[in-house]
C-alpha cells in the first residue's frame, strides 16, 4: 500500500457545496459561517406566530358577552353550548387543512403558505368582528382555522434557520411567541371589545363600534398583521368557568378580568420559555420533563374548583397562581413534544410532520371546546350532587384526559429518537 494511501482517512467528511441563489443553501452557508443564535430570524418568527395567535386568544375574554348579548343563547346552559361550537370552529377548520398545508411547505417552501395564513387572520378577524348572526361567527372562524396553515411550516422554518445545538431554545421561542400572544390577545380582548360602554367619550353608541361592539378588538388585530404580512417579503374553557356567576359555580369574573388573568399568565410563559425552560430541558430531557409536567398538572387541575369559595382578592390571587403554572406545564408538555418530533424526520419531511401533528392537535381542539362547552352546560344543572358537583365534573373529566395523556409517554405507546432513547 503506498505511503499517500496508507495516510489518508477511511472515511473523509464531504465539503459542502453551496448553489448560488439557492435560498436553503444560503441558509446553511449561514449557519456554518456564524455559530451563535440567530436572533433576526427568531425575532421574525416571533411576529409571525403573535399573529397567528391573537385571533385566537383575544376570543376568550368577551366570547361569553358575545354569544349573549348578540345571538341566540340568553340562560347560562346555551351560552357555554353555544359559545363552545364558535370555539371549537377554528380548530375543525385547521383540523381539516394543516396536514395538507404542511405538505404544500415542503413542495412549494414554507413562504406562500405563511403569507397566505397572514392574509387570512387580515382578512378573517375583520370579518368575525362585524358578525351580527351566530353562523356568520362561526362560519368565518371556521375558514380562519382553514386557510391558516402557519403553525406547521414555521415550526419546521425554527428548526432550519439555526444550529442543532439551538434547536430547543429555537421551538422554546415558537412558544414564547405564543405566550406573549397570551398576553397581548386576551388584553386587546378584554379592553376594547364593547368601546362603546368602556370608553363612550371616544367611541359614541351611534358609531360603527356601537353597532358592531366586538370590531375593535378585531381591526386592532388585522391591523398589527398586515406588516407582518408585509415583513414576510423578506422572510383555555377557562373564561366560561371564570365569567360565569357563583351560583353556578363560576367567579363572577368581567372580561376586563379574564382578560388581565390571561395577560399576567402570558407574561409567566414568556420569561419561563425564555429562561428557564432551556435549561430544564438539558438536564432532564424533553421525556422525563414533558412527565413531570402532567404528573404536575393533574394535581393543579383538582385545586381549581375549591377556588370559587374564596372571596376577592384572594379568588383572584389563587387564580392567576393556578392559571400560571396550568400554562407553562402545558407549554413544557407542548414543546417538549416539538423537540421529540421535529428531531425524529428529516428536513424534507419535516413541514408535513409539523402539519400532520397540527392537524392532530387541532382534531382535538374541535372536540375540546364543543365537549367542554356541554359539559359545562350539564354542569350547571348538577350543582347539588353528591359525586363532583358542578363544575368540579369538568376538571375532574380534564385531569383524566392528562392521565392518559402521561401513560402515553411510556413504553410500549412512545417511540422516541436515538438522540433521546436514554431519557
Amino acid at each position: 500500500m503506498a505511503g499517500g494511501e496508507a495516510g489518508a482517512p477511511l472515511l473523509e467528511k464531504k465539503e459542502a457545496v453551496y448553489r448560488e441563489g439557492c435560498p436553503g443553501c444560503a441558509v446553511e452557508r449561514r449557519k456554518t459561517l456564524n455559530p451563535g443564535v440567530p436572533y433576526k430570524e427568531f425575532f421574525h418568527i416571533w411576529t409571525i406566530i403573535l399573529a397567528s395567535c391573537l385571533p385566537v386568544s383575544s376570543l376568550f375574554p368577551f366570547l361569553y358577552f358575545m354569544i349573549r348579548d348578540l345571538y341566540i343563547a340568553k340562560t347560562v346552559e346555551d351560552i357555554g353550548f353555544y359559545a363552545g361550537f364558535v370555539g371549537a370552529s377554528y380548530m375543525l377548520g385547521r383540523t381539516l387543512t394543516s396536514t395538507a398545508w404542511g405538505m404544500v411547505a415542503d413542495r412549494i417552501g414554507r413562504k406562500p403558505v405563511i403569507v397566505l395564513g397572514l392574509f387570512s387572520v387580515i382578512l378573517f378577524s375583520a370579518l368575525f368582528g362585524l358578525s351580527v348572526h351566530y353562523w356568520m361567527a362561526v362560519s368565518t372562524r371556521f375558514l380562519l382555522g382553514s386557510l391558516n396553515g402557519i403553525i406547521g411550516p414555521i415550526r419546521a422554518y425554527a428548526i432550519e434557520v439555526c444550529r442543532p445545538e439551538h434547536h430547543a431554545i429555537a421551538l422554546s421561542l415558537v412558544s414564547t411567541a405564543w405566550a406573549i400572544g397570551l398576553i397581548l390577545g386576551p388584553t386587546i380582548g378584554g379592553y376594547l371589545a364593547q368601546p362603546t360602554e368602556k370608553y363612550p367619550k371616544l367611541f359614541p353608541v351611534d358609531s360603527l363600534f356601537g353597532r358592531f361592539p366586538y370590531l375593535l378588538p378585531c381591526l386592532c388585530i388585522s391591523v398589527f398583521s398586515f406588516p407582518v404580512l408585509i415583513s414576510c417579503v423578506w422572510l383555555p374553557i377557562f373564561s366560561l368557568w371564570a365569567e360565569s356567576d357563583r351560583k353556578y359555580g363560576g367567579l363572577s369574573f368581567s372580561s376586563e378580568d379574564v382578560g388581565q388573568v390571561l395577560a399576567i399568565t402570558g407574561v409567566s410563559i414568556l420569561v419561563y420559555q425564555t429562561f428557564i425552560f432551556p435549561r430544564i430541558i438539558r438536564v432532564m430531557g424533553p421525556i422525563n420533563t414533558s412527565r413531570v409536567a402532567m404528573s404536575l398538572s393533574v394535581v393543579l387541575l383538582f385545586t381549581y374548583a375549591p377556588i370559587t369559595h374564596l372571596s376577592r382578592p384572594w379568588s383572584s390571587i389563587a387564580v392567576n397562581i393556578a392559571s400560571i403554572l396550568k400554562n407553562n406545564f402545558l407549554i413544557t408538555i407542548v414543546t417538549s413534544s416539538f423537540i421529540l418530533q421535529n428531531n425524529s424526520v428529516t428536513q424534507d419531511q419535516r413541514a408535513t410532520a409539523n402539519g400532520l401533528a397540527t392537524t392532530l392537535m387541532s382534531f382535538c381542539k374541535t372536540f375540546a371546546p364543543a365537549g367542554g362547552g356541554i359539559v359545562f352546560s350539564w354542569a350547571q344543572k348538577r350543582q347539588h350532587v353528591f359525586f363532583f358537583p358542578g363544575d368540579q365534573m369538568l376538571f375532574f373529566l380534564l385531569a383524566i384526559v392528562e392521565l392518559v395523556g402521561l401513560v402515553w409517554t411510556f413504553k410500549p405507546f412512545l417511540v422516541v429518537p436515538d438522540q433521546f432513547s436514554s431519557n
